[in-house]
């Protein structure tokens, strides 16, 4: 199966990328190595799978000296000639778009960022796939679709109305297009909710990382909600079986709403923040300097997924605890000098 999955310079990306390569799949990965966090961590991810960073040019692919059926494009999903090309020449089986201006809380100072990569970027996607016969396209939604709802666990038929950030508002978008895109069309869809990815070669404005980074150099890390917050921790391993169980997972004319499906994939075993900090902790063997603040604006208390129906279509069971995760992100996060310099 020969597979474009956006996104591989980063954290769900590139473990997927190395995932269905290792199985022997054929993969091209697309990123436009934006700035958002350290691009050292980009292309560390990159250097991991064979992409040299001084080969990356923007619209040039670029083989891989690792693996034999991996190709590399640095582009912009808004970049709607360049993207047309790609899909014309190298037509594919299945997209796996995993590329979009993520973080709920930068949303609120740069919106028009969201609306070019999360909206507009994907409405090219779509009419790529609509246009080179794609049999399956899976895109990354997000948990943040539930907004603050105060019914958990959250299941994939709550009603998603009210979002409380353009992130999340960007994500039900994205369904909402991509329904009528299966409606219209007949293109195969599916969105997967995410809740909460953690891991090796994770993102460095997420939690784990920023918790990590802080008790490391003994600063103070910041706990919102004075610590009264809970989350789907999900470890990557568990994401990246669920997510190539779905690449194949394909629905059609005899779904609920033919040819369109929407999954929750999480651990379904929220973790109170100050457990997450205290079994970091112990990890680290280094207590934390916590400073209290109150609820940051878009941020919600509770994260909590619902996963039946995912493991009812694909046998999905998430497997990793808590303690195993944060050591083995630990391992890797102490391995990479960079992550601890300033």
């Amino acid at each position: 199966m020969k597979i474009l999955i956006t996104g591989t310079a980063g954290f769900i990306g590139f473990h997927l990328a190395k995932r269905l390569l290792s199985a022997g799949d054929e993969v091209v990965g697309l990123d436009n190595i934006n700035d958002y966090y350290d691009v050292r961590l980009k292309y560390a991810r990159l250097k991991e799978t064979g992409i040299e960073p001084d080969s990356v040019e923007y619209g040039k692919l670029v083989q891989s000296s690792v693996f034999r059926n991996y190709k590399f494009i640095k582009l912009n999903l808004e970049d709607r000639p360049a993207l047309e090309k790609l899909f014309a020449d190298e037509q594919f089986d299945c997209v796996c778009n995993l590329a979009a201006q993520a973080g709920v809380r930068y949303s609120i100072e740069n919106p028009y960022t969201y609306i070019d990569s999360n909206i507009v970027g994907f409405i090219n996607i779509l009419e790529c796939c609509r246009h080179n016969h794609i049999k399956h396209l899976v895109y990354a939604s997000s948990s943040s679709v539930y907004g603050n709802s105060d019914k958990v666990p959250f299941s994939e038929e709550d009603r998603v109305d009210y979002p409380i950030s353009l992130y999340a508002a960007s994500k039900k978008a994205n369904e909402l297009m991509a329904h009528t895109y299966s409606h219209l069309y007949h293109l195969p869809t599916t969105g997967l909710r995410f809740f909460t990815v953690y891991g090796p070669y994770g993102r460095p404005d997420m939690a784990l990382f920023l918790f990590a980074k802080a008790i490391a150099e003994g600063k103070p890390i910041k706990v919102f909600n004075h610590g009264d917050l809970s989350r789907d921790f999900t470890y990557i391993d568990d994401i990246i079986e669920g997510v190539v169980r779905v690449i194949k997972h394909i629905p059609d004319e005899n779904n609920k709403y033919p040819y369109y499906q929407i999954f929750n994939i999480g651990h379904s075993q929220p973790v109170p923040l100050m457990d997450f900090i205290h079994t970091l902790e112990n990890t680290i063997g280094k207590k934390a300097m916590l400073e209290m603040y109150p609820m940051q604006q878009g941020d919600v208390k509770i994260t909590y997924a619902n996963t039946a129906s995912l493991e009812q279509a694909v046998g999905y069971k998430p497997a990793t605890s808590i303690e195993e995760g944060i050591r083995n992100f630990v391992e890797w996060f102490l391995s990479y000098p960079f992550n601890t310099q300033t």
